[in-house]
This record gives C-alpha cells, sequence and structure tokens, in this order.
C-alpha cells in the first residue's frame, strides 16, 4: 500500500547530488534580468519562452534539472523538455532551494 502512494505521489526521491556527479545540466528557465540577479554556479540560462528554440544548446545524453524561482516554470520547462525526446529531466524547483540540495 505505501509503494502504491509513492507511486502514486512521487515518494521516488531524486539525488541531486548524485546526478551532478553524473554530469547532469542545471538549466535556469527565468528571466536573464533574475539569473543576473543570482544563480547556481554553471547552470545555463534559457528562459521559459526561448527554451523550445534553443533545444540545440543541450545535451540529451545527459541528465538535466531544470529550476526557476519556485518550480512552476521549470516544471513547464521539463514538459517541453520530455516532449522533445530528452529522457531524463528533472524538476528541481527554485533555484535556492536546489543549490542547497546539490550542496549536501
Amino acid at each position: 500500500m505505501i509503494e502504491f502512494f509513492k507511486n502514486l505521489f512521487g515518494g521516488n526521491t531524486v539525488s541531486f547530488p548524485e546526478l551532478m556527479k553524473n554530469g547532469a545540466q542545471i538549466v535556469d528557465v527565468r528571466t536573464e534580468t533574475e539569473f543576473n540577479g543570482g544563480h547556481i554556479r554553471n547552470s545555463k540560462n534559457i528562459p521559459l519562452q526561448n527554451l523550445s528554440q534553443n533545444l540545440n544548446q543541450l545535451n540529451k545524453n545527459k541528465p538535466i534539472i531544470t529550476c526557476c524561482a519556485s518550480g512552476m516554470r521549470s516544471a513547464s520547462a521539463k514538459s517541453i523538455l520530455e516532449k522533445n525526446g530528452f529522457i531524463e529531466v528533472h524538476n528541481g524547483g527554485g533555484w535556492k532551494s536546489l543549490e542547497q540540495k546539490i550542496l549536501k
């Protein structure tokens, strides 16, 4: 029964530090202005509204972690990437909380 709820509500946790060790790309989908105000080191800024036109900047063979300010735009970005054939995409949520998870 517990496994049912884990699967239903996404109980499978992602190890962001492990993804980073495996060469994950962090895609920050906030605006350029937001990104310039602070971001995760080595993250790539591709604003959500430009993502579909810039898929060639990403490596389909490496995991991708999307992030934004709160997790809403990064969820949309995850969906766009998956619809375009990216296999391993994770919504990292807000960039500040993702940064803390990566540093663990």
